[in-house]
């Protein structure tokens, strides 16, 4: 066995990323040496509630909201039950119906599941074949007794980018009309993906609640941020203190939050520079693969989509099977959501493009980042091709597509498809 060290490339961004040295410098005081409770009125309390504030300040000022429309949270996923949850049951005697989409995170998912048992109606909106939801799609939804849309500003899985403006222009307009309903249907996102990369302005794209973590901007996991507009009432998970306006109980976690709002300040000032040096290695990428391995489907648009996200379905194999080899060459690469990385379940995401189980079982996602250079993609193109090889040649399946659908796969969305099984026992 050689004892040569394999560098390790890691691109799976999406998932979770490195925390970034600046960050753990602003950091660092509040873990041994600035240990107060905000909530007292001492010299110690007092130095930790000027970090906690000036750290509300900063994240308000990117996102150009006010200081008292940002709740600290434990991350992504606390933020969309807070809000989703927060709405439902605050607003429930104006309404209970909700709209969503089929491609949302499970945190938004499942959290509809939730709420469906509490006697909410759900309606999840279909997107197109490019991953993209139509804003048309979502204003024939609206009724008067909506009270909630949620729609994420870009994908976990797929990296599209969803038109928030529009929706939101729709959504006014029916407000408008609607005047007796207050302010409601409010208008939600999910903005984990975004951050980094994307505007983060609240008022030009016009949501009323909106959610960021710190686990994919280089910043400390478990801590994140909820924005809810100003006139906008939600119901607490958590009872107990009066923190963050009585929104959210619990001591704060200073050492996080200070952590996170550095990160968004760092990823905010970078955001063009980096989003341009990561979109030129996304599409060499994805160019590679199309042109190198046969039979391979980009899922999501081409344009509409993150700079850093590539999302590729390799027919005939097994996803599972693919990060396996390629972690045994020091690849990081993944499935889908890592949240969902330990369900053998297909991605609802690639389903609901109207790919066949075949496509959304050998998808596979590389999210790129600020360690991502041209030498990690050239050894991806070197690996990949090589790994396909072998577990075609194994593989219990073949996936064959008429002359239509391999001229142009990027555009198959389930025509002419047919599966031939090896084993009987596949499913």
């Amino acid at each position: 066995m050689s004892d040569k060290v394999i560098k390790r490339i890691y691109m799976d961004h999406a998932a979770s990323t490195p925390l970034d040295s600046r960050i753990r410098v602003a950091m660092d005081p509040y873990l041994e040496e600035e240990f107060g409770n905000p909530g007292a009125l001492y010299r110690e309390g007092r130095r930790a509630k000027d970090a906690l504030e000036n750290a509300r300040e900063s994240v308000a000022g990117i996102l150009n909201a006010d200081m008292s429309e940002i709740i600290f949270t434990s991350g992504g996923t606390e933020g969309d039950v807070l809000a989703l949850t927060g709405i439902a049951r605050m607003y429930a005697n104006y309404g209970k119906h909700i709209i969503s989409t089929t491609i949302e995170h499970h945190a938004v998912l499942h959290t509809l599941d939730a709420l469906k048992k509490e006697g909410f109606e759900i309606t999840l909106i279909e997107v197109g074949q490019n991953g993209i939801v139509n804003p048309q799609h979502i204003e024939d939804a609206l009724r008067p007794d909506t009270i909630l849309v949620s729609v994420m500003y870009a994908n976990n899985e797929i990296g599209t980018i969803q038109p928030l403006a529009e929706i939101a222009r729709r959504i006014k307009k029916f407000r408008d009309i609607n005047t007796d309903k207050m302010s409601v249907p409010f208008f939600h996102t999910d903005a984990c993906q975004a951050a980094g990369y994307l505007d983060l302005d609240v008022k030009s794209f016009g949501v009323d609640l909106m959610v960021m973590n710190g686990s994919k901007i280089y910043g400390p996991k478990g801590v994140g941020a909820l924005y809810v507009r100003k006139g906008v009432r939600i119901k607490p998970m958590f009872f107990g203190g009066a923190q963050e306006g009585k929104r959210r109980a619990g001591t704060e976690n200073i050492f996080g939050i200070v952590g996170f709002a550095e990160a968004l300040k760092i990823a905010n000032d970078e955001r063009d520079e980096e989003s341009n040096r990561v979109k030129n290695l996304r599409d060499k990428l994805i160019d590679g693969i199309l042109k190198i391995i046969p039979r391979t489907v980009l899922n999501g648009d081409r344009d509409l989509r993150l700079p850093n996200n590539v999302n590729i379905s390799i027919l005939d194999i097994e996803g599972e099977g693919v990060i396996l080899y390629l972690d045994s060459y020091g690849i990081a690469c993944s499935t889908g959501s890592a949240c969902t990385s330990e369900s053998l379940d297909p991605s609802h995401v690639i389903l609901a493009l109207g790919r066949p189980y075949e496509y959304a079982h050998a998808s596979i996602r590389f999210t790129l980042g600020r360690s991502t250079t041209s030498e990690d993609v050239d050894r991806v193109l070197e690996v990949l091709p090589r790994v396909t090889e072998t577990l075609r040649k194994i593989s219990p399946i073949k996936v064959e597509m008429d002359a239509k659908s391999m001229s142009h796969p990027e555009a198959f969305a389930g025509e002419g498809l047919r599966v031939k099984a090896k084993s009987k026992n596949y499913k």
